[in-house]
């Protein structure tokens, strides 16, 4: 484990998640136990863009400007006394997951998606623009004093007009990303501490290999041992797949053969989400969610530019 020289942005979050570097220069993220759509400014200023109710848990940059949210229904909060939080079970109020579309000029959003083949979506969690009009998600499902949901991953028109379930089932698959080349999808499930990684055949479809998860197989492109967990993921422009990880706090820089991991340690057990921005992608934005904190450090390569963003 290596420590990782940061500067902290903003405090007083409410459980952030889904960083997204903008354009200006500011931070626009999650606060899950919030329900909102947040802007962090670069003075660390924090702003409500929208009010998203439920548990708002990733988001991306979508076309037209728009921000995609991936929504989790929301949890019940363990609180501690010093004042951190974290996730726990399917609340009382819960009607359900979603992915919202939000202008992050107005404020203004609506459902696009709350079901597939007529199963509602249970606690959708992260997501990923290709350039062919599409987006993958990861559906890691909502968990109850005695059972919990099998997970899924799913691809949909950012339109609205088609969605579709692509694997299942997963354990709790959480953080999602493309390789540089767009030809790999990568899956990290929460748990196990495995990153998948699925070969694509064309834009929302995975080469077939006659595999256990409903006809589509995957490889396991890493895993960690001990007692610690894969949260959301990022790619870099060398295609290494940085994986904020749970319990050990850390970001795990894997080698996209898997043929090596570093980790590097932040001060914070939930360390939730990442993304990368700042001058030629060379700085990476990482969500310390238990702590309720923004922070940002200067990464060893350079970041892989997403889907419908322009440069700072």
């Amino acid at each position: 484990m290596q420590p990782l020289a940061f500067d902290e942005l903003a405090t007083g979050l409410q459980f952030p998640e889904g960083p997204v570097a903008m354009p200006d220069g500011s931070i626009v993220l999650v606060e899950i136990a919030r329900g909102t759509l947040s802007r962090v400014t670069p003075d660390g200023r924090i702003h409500v863009v929208a009010k998203l109710g439920g548990g708002p848990n990733g988001a991306a940059p979508g076309p037209s400007g728009k921000i995609y949210v991936t929504n989790n229904g929301g949890f019940d909060w363990v609180r501690l006394k010093d004042g951190r939080i974290f996730p726990s079970t399917q609340p009382a109020d819960y009607i359900g997951g979603r992915i919202q579309v939000v202008d992050p000029e107005s404020g203004r959003f609506e459902t696009l998606y709350d079901a597939c083949d007529g199963r509602g979506l249970r606690g959708p969690n992260d997501l990923v623009f290709d350039g062919a009009g599409g987006f993958w998600f990861t559906d890691l499902g909502k968990t109850r004093s005695r059972d919990q949901d099998r997970g899924a991953v799913y691809y949909a028109r950012a339109d609205g007009s088609k969605i579709e379930e692509k694997v299942f089932p997963l354990e709790r698959p959480n953080g999602i990303g493309l390789s540089p080349d767009g030809r790999s999808l990568y899956v990290a499930e929460t748990p196990t501490a495995r990153l998948w990684a699925f070969d694509l055949s064309a834009p929302g479809e995975i080469r077939s290999a006659n595999g256990p998860y409903r006809g589509e197989k995957g490889r396991v492109v890493a895993g960690l041992g001990g007692y610690q967990f894969f949260d959301s993921l990022a790619v870099d422009g060398a295609g290494h797949i940085c994986v904020a990880t749970l319990i050990s706090g850390c970001i795990s820089d894997i080698a996209p053969d898997g043929s090596k991991v570093v980790q590097y340690a932040l001060p914070d057990q939930m360390v939730t989400n990442l993304c990368f921005g700042g001058d030629g992608l060379r700085t990476v934005f990482a969500t310390l969610s238990m702590g309720g904190r923004l922070v940002r450090a200067t990464w060893p390569r350079p970041g892989l530019a997403l889907a419908h963003t322009s440069p700072p």
